[in-house]
């Protein structure tokens, strides 16, 4: 049977449900946005790492996945693209090695079930700089303050904050105030 974006995501998210039900810290995203609006990634878990999963439906294309394997690689620990079998081969040859590759069938009972092709893998290069972009403004204020860096720059614009964090914070302490930080937002629609 035709696998369905709308199936895949449902599979998807009882599966990650029912992996995280007794981690109450744990934020499952739709549709994060990254780089500044650059890319979208389908689901986002977000606990002690942030993970990416991208869906590729049979009516999807490949046609967009080098330029957004290009954003998550700068963004997540971890990518999953969970797939059509049709398109296997082909995200094979795109995507890094390190992405995790899962194979999304759907059964005749119309359940989708997955199949793991590949698990992922620790992404090493993550970019400061598109992970502060992730954070608000009112956001990367709060961290500067808090490391005591904020000296001359609480009247510039997020572009030089997200800046400054990339440059002062190191990578894994950026990650660890990121992460703490898209846990505990409460509105996640209002910039």
């Amino acid at each position: 049977m035709k696998t369905r974006d709308v199936d895949i995501r449902a599979s998807l998210h009882l599966m990650l449900n029912k992996e995280h039900e007794n981690e109450p810290d744990t934020l499952i995203l739709n549709e994060l946005s990254l780089c500044q609006g650059d890319a979208r990634i389908d689901v986002a878990v977000v606990n002690g790492a942030i993970n990416g999963y991208e869906i590729k439906s049979e009516s999807d294309t490949l046609a967009r996945l080098p330029i957004q394997s290009e954003f998550y690689n700068k963004v997540f620990d971890k990518v999953t693209i969970l797939s059509a079998s049709k398109y296997i081969e082909g995200i094979n040859e795109i995507v890094p090695e390190w992405w995790g590759i899962t194979q999304a069938e759907k059964e005749e009972d119309g359940v989708v079930h997955f199949f793991v092709v590949r698990e992922p893998q620790q992404n090493e290069n993550v970019d400061s700089l598109s992970l502060a972009q992730l954070l608000w403004r009112d956001e990367a204020i709060t961290i500067l303050k808090e490391r005591g860096l904020h000296k001359g720059l609480l009247s510039k614009p997020r572009t030089v904050l997200w800046s400054a964090l990339a440059e002062m914070i190191p990578v894994k302490e950026l990650q660890d105030e990121v992460r703490k930080t898209l846990k505990a937002r409460s509105n996640w629609r209002v910039q």
